[in-house]
């Protein structure tokens, strides 16, 4: 049987693109893609880069404050021009959509901008009426922002509704205790909008190494967040040009927006799979093995979709590995552990690789190093943040097992040390290395003693 391409890729962030490049351009396949919004996806488009540009724009009170206790009297940002923000924000969006169409066309991918969904097996339906049929379908269709499911849920915005917005908002309320409810709530607070953070567990980021969790949500209530904690909305419902959250400890109260930052799902809905043999997992996942491989032998499913680790830089090694493996005849699987990641907070964030230290004491007896401190820049300042660094250690073989820092810059840090933990190495390893002074990071490589053992029954054995 003949097909129109040897791979036709739905969905065009980064895993899918990266995987249709690396097939028409170092393979030689007949590729074509079809997205049907803006190529680049989440991370470029809605998420990791506009984010990131937004927490640079909301640190700016902060450093201001910061250089005053430097003797800086004339230091402040003065006010915030959200348009002039926006248009730069949006040149840059622009920019970027550029490079990653661009690529695609030189590397000879045919590109429709379109929805697809899926047939059969080998066939894939596109929104402009055309059907096209290739040996393999790659599925990289992400996820999207997922709401509770309250009454008058439709009244709140969601984590990319922030891009969009004309105008900021003077009061919103952010729901969710996650990465994104962090992140969002400290780039609302930062470019000066009154921001409430509601959240139903005890600490934010769960999941997280519980030590860091504790500095983080701190964080969030110093730097000026009304952080509260063990509540969540109810209902919303309209109140004129605002809206109304009723929550369940019995309080209701107004705002000018309302975020939902709670949870995000893989975007399955209306893509055909009903037509095939895919099967799906918990949440709406497609379901994969460890060469990215459906049920079906022609598809494949990538990223987020997957719901595996949903991290830009893996979709984009699980795309690579796929058409190294299929094209390439270069077998390739992603290991998906250690993984390191990284919540741009403001003004410390938070890096992570490896077990927490809950995880490692499940497992059996580990030695936690742990280091608490205020750091000289905002200490001198008159700051009382302190950072945290962190390593757990297997005491059988000296292995360190996670890494985890809350501190300035702790996304820059955590890409460093993922690369030693990553090789396996062990404490011995950190301990011969030269510290570089005066840095925070030089820490990591001067802990000596032992702040306490974790036993097989998680006690604290130290």
């Amino acid at each position: 049987m003949s097909f129109d391409y040897d791979l036709f890729v739905i969905g065009g962030g980064s895993g899918g693109v990266r995987a249709a490049r690396i097939a028409a351009s170092q393979y030689g396949a007949r590729v074509g893609l079809a997205e049907e919004s803006r190529m680049g996806g989440t991370c470029v488009i809605r998420g990791c880069v506009p984010k990131k540009l937004m927490i640079f724009a909301a640190s700016a009170p902060g450093m201001a404050e910061e250089m005053r206790g430097y003797g800086w009297q004339g230091a402040a940002t003065g006010l915030f021009d959200w348009e002039v923000f926006r248009q730069k924000l949006d040149a840059e969006l622009v920019r970027l959509e550029t490079i990653y169409a661009s690529g695609l066309e030189k590397a000879g991918v045919t590109i429709h901008k379109c929805r697809a969904r899926l047939a059969d097996h080998h066939t894939v339906e596109l929104a402009d009426g055309a059907r096209v049929t290739a040996r393999h379908i790659l599925i990289a269709v992400g996820g999207r922002p997922a709401k509770p499911g309250i009454p008058g849920e439709d009244l709140g915005l969601i984590s990319d509704d922030l891009f969009l917005m004309e105008q900021l908002p003077r009061r919103a309320l952010l729901v969710g205790g996650g990465f994104i409810a962090c992140e969002f709530a400290t780039i609302l607070n930062g470019l000066g909008v009154g921001t409430v953070q509601a959240y139903r567990g005890d600490a934010v980021l769960r999941g997280f190494d519980r030590e860091a969790r504790d500095l983080a949500t701190l964080q969030l209530s110093t730097c000026g967040v009304d952080l509260r904690l063990g509540v969540s909305p109810t209902r919303l419902e309209r109140q004129g040009d605002r809206v109304l959250a009723h929550f369940d400890d019995g309080a209701s109260e107004e705002f000018d927006a309302v975020f939902f930052a709670t949870g995000r799902k893989p975007y399955t809905g209306d893509l055909g799979l009903e037509n095939t043999g895919v099967r799906l997992g918990k949440g709406g996942a497609i379901e994969v093995d460890e060469w990215s491989q459906t049920a079906v032998p022609s598809i494949f499913a990538v990223g987020d979709v997957t719901d595996r680790v949903n991290l830009t830089p893996v979709a984009i090694r699980e795309g690579h590995s796929f058409a190294d493996t299929i094209f390439g005849a270069k077998p390739r699987k992603v290991r998906h552990d250690p993984v390191a990641s990284a919540v741009y907070m403001r003004p410390h964030e938070l890096g992570s690789i490896g077990l927490t230290e809950e995880q490692a004491a499940e497992r059996g007896p580990v030695d936690v190093y742990s280091a608490q401190f205020r750091p000289m820049q905002s200490m001198f300042a008159g700051s009382d943040a302190k950072v945290l660094m962190k390593l757990l250690v297997d005491p059988s073989d000296d292995r360190v097992l996670g890494c985890h820092i809350f501190g300035p810059s702790a996304g820059e840090m955590i890409q460093l040390a993922a690369i030693p933990i990553t090789m396996g190495c062990t404490k011995a390893d950190f301990d011969a290395t030269m510290a570089v002074h005066p840095t925070i990071a030089e820490e990591l490589v001067t802990m000596r003693s032992r702040s306490r053992r974790i036993g097989e029954n998680g006690g604290n054995d130290g």
